[in-house]
């Protein structure tokens, strides 16, 4: 094993690379060319002696060395620059963090007092959305979001905070005016409600033991508390989960009883950042609100 450190304006090079994607792109960012980059990269693969990124299409990949390797020096550059900041006498933490829609409300209402009262030194914002956040990139420090299945993807970290039984419900008008509603297959006939499409019912359908699922018609309504608002004014079917239900539960009940599950709520963040404090802070809090 060599104990020597690598050349750090190599590492340093290929780091830029690895989170931009592009020798370019690491070449404006730290203010060389990218034949200089290039170069830099070169000598720390001759150093490592492994081949750290390879040509796709027209740009460059990681291998998968590269993708390990670059996993663990990007946390310590990470380091560096947050030492470098909490020196400065103007210094706060701040914790960015990306939520779907749906939990926002449970979350940011109900609870947030508590992660505000565990973190006191830190700026917190939460943002609203079903947008994904460049991790990797630094976009967002964290990200809730729920998922059918998590990604093979070692600079990422995928912490399961719930997994939520997932259920038809109607407004209580509704159920009364459809009595013929008694068993799963009498669904398929029925007014049902979708988000951005079919797939979450036929996701639903599917773990329910349906085998043959066929097209599902109904207005897609995009956001999981759109189609929830409007199955309590009557206007259909739509699916809610253990967590989503908590602020309709006078306006909607469940039509059949399962136990079907789809997905769970992650906490996602770089593996680079699980260790520290303030993370895991706000992971704990995170599995308690989407338990309670």
């Amino acid at each position: 094993m060599n104990k020597r450190m690598p050349p750090l304006i190599a590492l340093r090079a290929f780091e830029a690379v690895g989170r931009t994607g592009s020798i370019r792109a690491a070449g404006d960012e730290l203010g060389v060319s990218h034949t200089v980059v290039s170069r830099h990269v070169r000598n720390l693969e001759e150093y490592i002696g492994a081949d750290l990124i390879e040509q796709h299409g027209r740009g460059i990949v990681l291998t998968a060395q590269g993708r390990r390797f670059h996993t663990r020096i990007s946390g310590s550059f990470s380091d560096i620059l947050r030492a470098t900041a909490e020196l400065s006498p103007t210094y706060r933490r701040s914790l960015e963090v990306w939520c779907m829609p749906g939990i926002a409300h449970h979350l940011l209402l109900s609870v947030l007092d508590e992660l505000r009262s565990s973190l006191p030194d830190v700026d917190l914002s939460f943002k609203p959305t079903l947008e994904r956040p460049d991790l990797a990139h630094g976009q967002a420090d964290a990200e809730i979001f729920y998922l059918d299945r998590t990604e093979l993807d070692e600079a990422i970290r995928y912490e399961e905070l719930a997994r939520p039984r997932v259920f038809p419900v109607a407004s209580p008008d509704f159920a009364g005016a459809h009595p013929e509603i008694r068993r799963i297959e009498d669904l398929l006939v029925a007014p049902l409600l979708h988000e951005q499409s079919t797939r979450y019912w036929t996701a639903w359908f599917a773990a329910a033991g349906m085998a043959d699922i066929p097209a599902l018609p109904g207005p897609k309504l995009w956001h999981a508390n759109f189609t929830l608002d409007a199955a309590t004014q009557g206007r259909g079917i739509a699916l809610a989960n253990d967590v989503l239900i908590q602020r309709f539960r006078s306006g909607l009940v469940e039509l059949l009883e399962t136990r079907v599950t789809i997905g769970a709520y992650y906490l996602i963040v770089p593996t680079s950042r699980w260790n520290e404090a303030d993370i895991k802070v706000l992971a704990a809090w995170a599995k308690r609100a989407l338990s309670a």
